[in-house]
C-alpha cells in the first residue's frame, strides 16, 4: 500500500510533528520513504512487510473495543 502523506491530511498536526512521526515510523521499519525526483520532488510512504505483522494486533484491538463498548453501555 502506498500513501501520500500531505501536511494537511491530519487536522491539527504541525509539519514538525508530522516529520517526527514519519521519521519514527521509518526508524522502526514500519514505513519506507520513497523520493521521486520530479519537479516538484514528491515524497511518498509505503507500508513495509514488517508493518503487516501489526494487522492481527490491530484486529484484536478492534474486536476488544467493540466488546468493551457494549459492556460499558450496558446498564
Amino acid at each position: 500500500m502506498t500513501t501520500v502523506c500531505h501536511k494537511y491530511s491530519i487536522p491539527g498536526i504541525t509539519p514538525k510533528a508530522m516529520a517526527k512521526e514519519l521519521k519514527d515510523l521509518e526508524q522502526h521499519k514500519l514505513i519506507q520513504r520513497i523520493v521521486t525526483n520530479d519537479y516538484p520532488v514528491k515524497i511518498t510512504y509505503r507500508w513495509t512487510p514488517y508493518a503487516n505483522t501489526l494487522i492481527p494486533i490491530i484486529d484484536a484491538l478492534k474486536e476488544w473495543e467493540i466488546k468493551h463498548r457494549q459492556e460499558v453501555l450496558k446498564k
